[in-house]
């Protein structure tokens, strides 16, 4: 089953967290905690990475935005600002290292579609080729991490004629969130969280440098890639029927558990996607999903 949506309007969104990190030993002080080697980005450089426990498991992921090497801004959809800070807090020590939470005073917005895309592009000068961000009317324009669709965003302060950017419909959460799982992007920590590995979701190619120094969870990492192997991995499903309550919920194959669904997503013409974490072991790919034990297989994985 092939679904593709075309995406094309605008949508708000407010960030869990939009972090600022300054300082003297700000790059090295982040470089030490996260997986992504944030020393190959060139100022106005955009990156995504994740912030690990020692044992390896996903505790947050985040867009890290470089101004230089002594001033970051980080950015999360999903995980807390209370976390970046509580985090870095907790660990700087001698480190000439600032961390202010910015979240209560900024705001965002996604543009999609060539449409949109085209009026901000011509109003701020920014090239759509440009893997950098692009300082512009207080906050910054960058390339998002929603969806395979073309879109494109703005985080900073509040901007009195925000919705001037692009004609087009306001495109609502849930629209977003289908994307999201049809272009195969986990959520953290919905998708994969704090019991999950970085591999089990996918994310080892996106998300983490094998090449770079030393960091939180990196010796789990380096385990991972040279065994290769992984009990469990995120599979995109698309269910029949009424979209279940959001929350894990519990997935069968006949009486066994084999894994567990994490969200989801309303389509349009009915049914729903969403993103299953799947034992591998037992496992029968031919198979469908029941959200009940020895109950019918509405649910099965959606093949591209």
């Amino acid at each position: 089953m092939n679904i593709s949506e075309k995406v094309v309007g605008l949508s708000a969104f407010r960030p869990a967290a939009w972090v600022r990190v300054t300082g003297e030993d700000a790059l090295d002080f982040l470089q030490s905690q996260v997986t992504q080697d944030l020393r190959i980005l060139k100022a106005q450089g955009v990156a995504y990475g994740l912030w690990l426990s020692q044992k390896g498991r996903v505790l947050a992921d985040s867009l890290f935005f470089k101004a230089s090497d002594h001033e970051f801004f980080i950015l999360s959809y999903r995980c807390p600002s209370s976390f970046f800070v509580e985090r870095m807090e907790s660990y700087i020590v001698a480190d000439d290292v600032v961390v202010q939470d910015l979240s209560l005073q900024c705001e965002g917005m996604t543009a999609w579609g060539e449409t949109a895309i085209d009026r901000v592009l011509e109003a701020s000068g920014f090239s759509e080729h440009s893997e950098k961000f692009h300082p512009w009317q207080g906050g910054f324009l960058f390339k998002g991490r929603r969806g395979a669709n073309a879109h494109l965003e703005w985080i900073g302060e509040k901007l009195p004629h925000l919705l001037d950017w692009a004609a087009g419909p306001t495109i609502d959460a849930e629209c977003v969130e289908r994307e999201r799982i049809l272009s195969g992007l986990p959520s953290v920590p919905d998708d994969i969280g704090p019991g999950e590995l970085p591999n089990e979701g996918g994310l080892e190619d996106s998300a983490i440098s094998y090449v770079k120094g030393c960091y939180l969870g990196q010796e789990t990492m380096a385990r991972l890639k040279a065994m290769g192997q992984i009990r469990r991995k995120l599979m995109r499903v698309v269910g029949d029927g009424v979209r279940p309550p959001r929350g894990p919920r519990p997935l069968y194959q006949g009486d066994k558990r084999v894994g567990e669904l994490r969200s989801t997503a309303s389509l349009p013409t009915g049914g729903y996607v969403g993103f299953a974490l799947v034992m591998l072991l037992g496992f029968e790919p031919a198979r469908g999903f029941s959200l009940e034990p020895a109950a019918s297989e509405t649910l099965r994985v959606l093949q591209t």
